[in-house]
């Protein structure tokens, strides 16, 4: 319908000027006819509203102030020209037209990349609270400021309502250009069904976030630049390592520092927004910190694994992650995996072609981390989607189609995808965190 909606009112606009160019009008009465077209084109927006994909959220708001502002500026000409008898150009009326269409266009573009979507439907009895604040490492610095500024690691905790008894946390790591609510639908979906998670934000490895003194942090630009790059130069494996232990090395601070911080439960040392004190509290209240699970996408999976090998951790889902912080060395161009005994359960999941490459690793004795880590792991599970791409693990394609193609998808359906995934995930940490049932996986999905 957003393409129904372009069509409307640039056919407003193109009706406009060939109206115009077809019989002189004067300025007054050219205005005059300027401002009931662009009066004409919101209230077509509006009346819109009641069709499915057209809705009064972010997606339309560029497009809603545009037609108001337009709106005003011709009210302004209507009344500085109300006493014109000049003939109107037939110029300006055909380049307003096309910079009229072009604004349109422009101011539509969020609602072109972004779809109605309101997130998947939970299935668990409670519904679900938020809360969120900033935990603040006074023990390392900011590594991407020169200002002395201490690490922050902002958390957004989602939690079960009107419930007293203790419940396991789960900790979750976005992937690099992440955020917060890249799998909300998952987030949702196990504290629906009783447990307390906390969506970590990793500060310039996010695609943006927020200080405590509410400035927003972007992606850092090399992060940005390294991260595009990195798989697909000429770099050497030692180049790569070098690159990508700084990066795990930040994560894994930051995951653990907000372990320990939720374990310790002093919300009295977290920066929290006054409105948010009580909400925090009763989160963190609800949390049995003997019964922690952590689960990551991309690098935040890897992230999971590593930070999994403490003994106070219970379960560990890596989504399609590499296990970057496995890797610790490097002995010439071939890199150094770290082949101890790993204690904790762990559910790995791949993508199809992330599957294909861990398959030919085995075949031909290449190192390869989640290989290693699988095989030498007390209890693993692993199993991969079928014609999945890496954003396929993720809510992105569902909310940003065209970003979530241009990042990698397979051919999936996403919905049904999801539900699975979930659904999956949900059993796993039901089994490990609170002892419920026996977990299975099927070799594929």
């Amino acid at each position: 319908m957003t393409i129904f909606l372009l069509i409307i009112l640039v056919l407003l606009e193109l009706g406009f000027m060939i109206s115009a160019l077809a019989k002189s009008s004067s300025k007054k009465e050219w205005t005059a006819k300027r401002l009931i077209v662009n009066a004409a084109e919101l209230i077509t927006f509006f009346a819109l509203v009641l069709l499915p994909g057209i809705d009064l959220s972010f997606r339309f708001t560029g497009l809603i102030v545009m037609l108001i502002i337009r709106i005003a500026v011709s009210g302004i000409f209507f009344l500085a020209n109300r006493k014109s008898s000049k003939t109107k150009k037939k110029a300006p009326i055909v380049l307003g037209a096309l910079f009229g269409s072009v604004l349109i266009a422009s101011s539509m573009i969020p609602a072109f990349i972004f779809a109605d979507y309101e997130g998947l439907e939970t299935t668990g009895p409670y519904k679900v609270l938020e809360a969120d604040a900033i935990l603040i490492d006074r023990s390392r610095l900011e590594p991407f400021e020169n200002d002395g500024s201490y690490r922050e690691v902002p958390v957004y905790i989602f939690y079960p309502e009107g419930v007293s008894e203790k419940m396991p946390l789960v900790i979750f790591s976005h992937g690099a250009f992440g955020f917060y609510q890249n799998n909300a639908s998952m987030i949702l979906e196990l504290a629906s069904h009783g447990y307390v998670v906390a969506s970590i934000e990793h500060p310039y490895h996010a695609i943006f976030t927020h200080d405590s003194s509410g400035k927003t942090i972007i992606a850092d630009r090399k992060f940005l630049n390294d991260s595009m790059t990195i798989g697909t130069s000429d770099a050497s494996e030692a180049e790569v390592f070098e690159v990508t232990s700084q990066w795990m090395e930040l994560r894994t601070a930051d995951m653990n520092f907000a372990i320990d911080s939720f374990k310790e439960g002093n919300t009295d040392s977290w920066h929290i927004d006054a409105k948010q004190k009580d909400a925090v509290s009763k989160a963190v209240s609800l949390i049995d910190t003997t019964k922690i699970g952590l689960i990551g996408h991309s690098m935040g999976g890897a992230t999971a694994v590593t930070c999994g090998r403490r003994s106070d951790i219970s379960a560990v889902v890596d989504i399609d992650g590499t296990m970057l912080g496995e890797n610790t060395g490097i002995d010439g161009n071939t890199v150094i995996i770290n082949e101890e005994p790993y204690t904790t359960p762990l559910l790995d999941l791949q993508n199809q072609n992330h599957h294909d490459e861990a398959e030919q690793a085995l075949k031909t004795g290449e190192p390869y981390s989640n290989n290693v880590i699988v095989q030498n792991a007390a209890i693993s599970y692993r199993t991969y989607f079928a014609g999945s791409g890496h954003m396929d693990f993720s809510d992105l394609p569902l909310f940003a189609p065209p970003i979530a193609k241009m990042l990698g998808t397979g051919d999936v359906n996403n919905v049904e995808m999801l539900k699975t995934l979930n659904g999956l995930v949900l059993e796993f940490f039901d089994c490990y965190l609170k002892g419920e049932g026996n977990f299975e996986v099927k070799d594929h999905y």
